[in-house]
């Protein structure tokens, strides 16, 4: 299974960016999906949203009304439009996803990041 990102870079504070992750291989069914970002300076990584198979979001406080997540389950993809963002939004966006392969039940995959830096 390989989860592949995209949609990083670089942008002034308020602007938007657009993450998407594709999930592929031997896939037999996802659950959750979601995104997780690392701050510089070696911080842990912090979940930023999450959602569901059957559609449900979940989000951290601080980007709530600014980030919307939505998912393409017959694509096996994720995405995460980021609006209004700010220098703190910045760091590398990691993306996760909750997999049952033909050999294993369920298990949690990651992509390789997405650099996201916000700055003027």
């Amino acid at each position: 299974v390989q989860l592949v990102e995209s949609g990083g870079g670089l942008v002034q504070p308020g602007g938007s960016l657009r993450l998407s992750c594709a999930a592929s291989g031997s896939i037999f069914s996802i659950s959750t999906m979601g995104w997780y970002r690392q701050a510089p300076a070696g911080k842990q990584r912090e979940l930023v949203a999450v959602i569901t198979s059957g559609g449900s979001p979940t989000y951290r406080a601080s980007v709530k009304g600014r980030f919307t997540i939505s998912r393409d389950n017959a694509k096996n993809m994720v995405y995460l439009q980021m609006n209004s963002l700010k220098p703190e939004d910045t760091g590398v966006y990691y993306c996760q996803a909750r997999i049952r392969t033909d050999v294993t039940f369920l298990a949690d995959y990651w992509g390789q990041g997405a650099q996201v830096t916000v700055s003027s």
